[in-house]
């Protein structure tokens, strides 16, 4: 849709005909409020989750989970809200309405949750570079709090192990570049602290 922002009177006709059936419509000016109350201008776009499959592809899981609003929504935030291992979801809205929690009830498996404590680097280890050395595969993290629009997810990093109930081995790089190995990591939450020296 074009839009002129110095002509907010400017109207701009429909390229061709719209499908009611299907929930189409059109804005002939979206500056024009009062004419446009009851419509989300989101165009009703639905949330959508996607299931990674097996490291490759992926299945679109939006209707299974409940996740598929329709709704303006801006905010994602994840974090394991119920300590289980499993990321969970907050969802919030930028035009009011409810702020939506969504928990994992996917079946639950052996990880590893590390929180980071940093000395020499900041506190919270943002930026730090962790492997875990399951002994058949390795695992790769960034330490970084991801982000959306309004919403900062929790500051954790979350090893899913699948099948492996073992120990393993993690391999922390601070950002102060300092070089922490940890021996017998056991599934589970997990606190790790720079060293000082």
């Amino acid at each position: 849709m074009a839009a002129q922002p110095f002509d907010l009177e400017k109207r701009h006709k429909a390229p061709r005909a719209v499908d009611d059936s299907i929930g189409e419509f059109w804005l002939e000016n979206p500056f024009d409020f009062e004419r446009n109350k009851g419509f989300n201008l989101s165009m009703f776009e639905r949330n959508r989750m996607f299931f990674n499959r097996d490291g490759k592809r992926f299945a679109e899981v939006s209707y299974l989970s409940a996740t598929d609003l329709d709704s303006d929504s801006r905010a994602v935030a994840v974090g394991d809200l119920d300590a289980d291992g499993r990321p969970d979801l907050i969802v919030r809205n930028a035009g009011g309405g409810p702020l939506r929690v969504f928990m994992n009830k996917m079946p639950a498996l052996p990880y590893v949750r590390v929180t980071l404590e940093g000395s020499a680097s900041n506190k919270d280890g943002i930026g730090a570079r962790l492997t875990l050395d399951t002994g058949s595969r390795k695992l790769y993290r960034e330490h970084f709090p991801q982000n959306s629009l309004y919403a900062q997810s929790a500051l954790e990093t979350i090893f899913g192990l699948g099948d492996h109930t073992g120990s393993s081995t993690l391999t922390v790089v601070w950002p102060s570049g300092r070089e922490q190995v940890i021996e017998n990591v056991q599934p589970g939450p997990l606190t790790i602290r720079e060293p000082s020296e």
